[in-house]
């Protein structure tokens, strides 16, 4: 390096890039932590993005992990769901991030809490880590609240140094959110079944929470549930303008937006084109489409939802069908087990999925000529 000409320098000449680009190759080839992304509808992608692992290189290993490294620890509290993790030998190992977590600058993973100043509850969010927690008196979101946001209890049931006691309104720091503790597949309806005496039923949990979601194909005609969700789905759902601004134009393909003069620079056109995704396949041979929710001369404010995308509504997740079923019960027998569909799930398109498949012929010049 020292030896060559300074100006007929190349990047190449100075860096190396072989073994960078190996090092990515084999990560994204066949590395533990490089999935084939679960596409079946927008749950299951959203849950396979926010999935966390402590598996993988430089990690534990199944046969050694101990019952200390699997269990639910109190630090996990806004962080990590105590609920969502799969059965078998990965219980505990692999886990999903909590709704409102999300990381700082030293890779820390934080939850968000509510400010208290003399039993007043601000609109003020700082986000802490599990270090930072420890200073803090916490209460719980569903703190007796008046009309004025103050406290009105004498004494709160507070956490301080993972143990439970109470405090006066004005020592304490309030939960961002009642449902902060859990992911997005336990924010959705069923995901906590209740047993037939109303009892949480917390096997239940385990295996009937988003497990059961996560298969589900985008159904031809959606459905929002009759128990809707407590979070709306608004991740899966197109959302673009940062500002309000005026619909000029829409069809199926794409949404063209006004821009306002102040912010138009010269030699811009003034709209701003939103390209959407049309009947495109995705890992799992769903069908992806967006659909415009918006028509011209609408006026959108910021984070409106213009387009909706597979399995949603309105920006609310619509996985399955709203169904009206009759059980019917033969001598006490067949318990749960018979059920009478109506001839209109099968007129109307209720269950009617569209499935995109790729597929490859190959045709070759013979002796006979080409085939075909």
């Amino acid at each position: 390096l020292c030896m060559a000409e300074s100006e007929g320098l190349m990047p190449q000449d100075l860096i190396n890039a072989k073994p960078v680009g190996a090092a990515v190759k084999e990560f994204f080839g066949s590395s533990q932590l490089s999935q084939f992304m679960d596409q079946n509808n927008p749950l299951s992608e959203i849950t396979h993005k926010r999935r966390v692992s402590a598996l993988g290189p430089g990690g534990l290993t199944r046969e050694r992990a101990g019952f200390e490294v699997r269990d639910v620890h109190p630090t996990h509290y806004g962080r990590v769901c105590p609920i969502e993790t799969p059965e078998g030998p990965n219980i505990g190992l692999i886990n999903s991030l909590a709704v409102y977590a999300r990381t700082n600058q030293y890779g820390f993973l934080e939850s968000p809490y509510r400010v208290v100043k003399e039993g007043l509850v601000t609109d003020k969010i700082v986000f802490l880590s599990a270090i930072e927690e420890a200073d803090h008196v916490i209460a719980q979101a569903s703190a007796a609240m008046n009309d004025k946001h103050e406290l009105v209890d004498e004494l709160v049931a507070v956490r301080h140094l993972n143990e439970f006691t109470v405090k006066a309104p004005a020592d304490v720091t309030l939960d961002g959110r009642f449902a902060q503790a859990g992911s997005f597949g336990r924010s959705f309806p069923d995901s906590v079944p209740r047993a037939r005496r109303r009892q949480p039923c917390i096997d239940g949990v385990r295996t009937c929470s988003v497990r059961l979601y996560q298969p589900c194909v985008p159904t031809s005609r959606w459905s929002v549930p009759a128990w809707s969700a407590t979070l709306p789905v608004t991740p899966v759902s197109a959302s673009w303008p940062v500002a309000a601004v005026l619909i000029d134009s829409v069809d199926a393909s794409r949404i063209v937006v006004r821009v306002a003069d102040d912010e138009v620079e010269t030699g811009e056109a003034g709209v701003d084109i939103y390209n959407l995704t049309k009947y495109t396949r995705s890992n799992q041979n769903t069908c992806i489409n967006q659909r415009p929710l918006v028509s011209k001369g609408d006026r959108v404010q910021r984070s409106d939802i213009m387009a909706d995308g597979p399995s949603t509504d309105m920006g609310e997740l619509a996985l399955g069908q709203n169904m009206r079923i009759a059980f019917m019960a033969w001598n006490g027998f067949n318990f749960e087990d018979s059920i009478c569909l109506s001839e209109r799930v099968v007129q109307e398109d209720r269950f009617t999925t569209i499935h995109i498949q790729e597929l490859t012929c190959v045709a070759r010049d013979t002796k006979l000529g080409p085939e075909e």
